[in-house]
């Protein structure tokens, strides 16, 4: 798997916006994934791909407790 590009602005507000698209927690923000999920793909292998790449971006983040310095950055969910 490619690191993910932090230094990439657009592509960090992207990753932090983009919905789960499966599983418990389908719908919700992947900045807003709670911590034991991400520490839970993070021992059993993340998805391939860019979804993949997103999810140990927010595991990282949430590791090194910055995501209260990006929730400004979240986008509101449209119905």
């Amino acid at each position: 798997m490619q690191p993910f590009d932090i230094q990439n602005k657009e592509a960090l507000i992207k990753a932090i916006n983009t919905v789960m698209p499966f599983g418990k927690y389908s719908g919700r923000k992947l900045l807003e994934l709670p911590e034991p999920y991400l520490v839970w793909f993070n021992k059993q292998g993340f998805p391939e791909g860019k979804l993949g790449e997103q999810l140990a971006l927010m595991y990282e983040i949430k590791r090194n407790g910055l995501e209260g310095m990006l929730k400004p950055l979240l986008h509101p969910l449209h119905k």
